[in-house]
């Protein structure tokens, strides 16, 4: 199966000890796909939706209100997918809920980070095996204010309303990052601690030293794309 990975941002050598980047994340999370690769923000995207069997949409530095040329080509992209299956993360989560007409701004209670628990809301046919609760990472200072119109919530936590939802039978947004590697996590938060303070960095640390459900999100990815 053929996987289209829109990419929203670089990544690879963001930080010098770690090697590879979102390619190489989701690659390790969705072993079983063959990937094609677009920089969507830098204007490259398909010619056409069936240049791919399913899309998947990465995370960004960026924000999808920026108003910026690449960011409306993607959205028109992802409106014209018609019934090829897309799953955007973190960005792309966000991104699925601006193009479909949902509203997504920052978040009033701060920075999303390090590893929360969500509340599964509803179980799918994909979502197996079934959680009541799931734990992934999370990076994010935007989320979902409002779904767009055929929308259904599947997940929320604490910190965000809207922590995955789905459009239609084809459209899954997830707003944590299953594709993060501990590695990956504790650097971006190293990173960016001065902007999300030094106490809630440290709590962010502390929570990736547990394990995570991530295994498992990847699974249901697989098959919610396979579907």
């Amino acid at each position: 199966m053929k996987v289209g990975l829109l990419e929203c941002d670089d990544v690879v050598g963001r930080f010098q000890e770690i090697e590879g980047g979102y390619r190489e994340m989701f690659a390790a999370l969705l072993p079983g796909f063959d990937f094609r690769y677009y920089d969507a923000h830098r204007g490259q995207l398909p010619s056409s939706p069936g240049e791919c069997d399913a899309w998947i949409c990465t995370g960004s530095k960026y924000s999808v209100y920026d108003g910026t040329p690449w960011i409306a080509n993607l959205a028109a992209f992802i409106r014209s997918l018609g019934e090829k299956r897309f799953v955007g993360i973190c960005f792309g989560h966000q991104m699925l809920a601006h193009a479909m007409g949902g509203e997504v701004a920052k978040a009033k209670q701060g920075w999303g980070v390090g590893v929360l628990d969500v509340e599964v809301l509803r179980k799918e046919p994909w979502m197996d095996p079934p959680l009541q609760h799931l734990r992934i990472q999370h990076m994010h200072q935007d989320q979902v204010q409002r779904l767009p119109e055929k929308s259904l919530l599947l997940g929320k936590s604490v910190h965000c309303e809207v922590a995955m939802f789905r459009v239609g039978e084809t459209m899954l947004g997830i707003e944590g990052h299953p594709e993060f590697t501990v590695a990956y996590g504790s650097a971006l938060i190293r990173a960016r601690q001065e902007q999300i303070g030094e106490t809630e960095s440290r709590r962010a640390l502390d929570s990736l030293k547990g394990k995570t459900d991530s295994p498992t999100v990847g699974r249901w990815i697989e098959r919610f794309l396979k579907a």
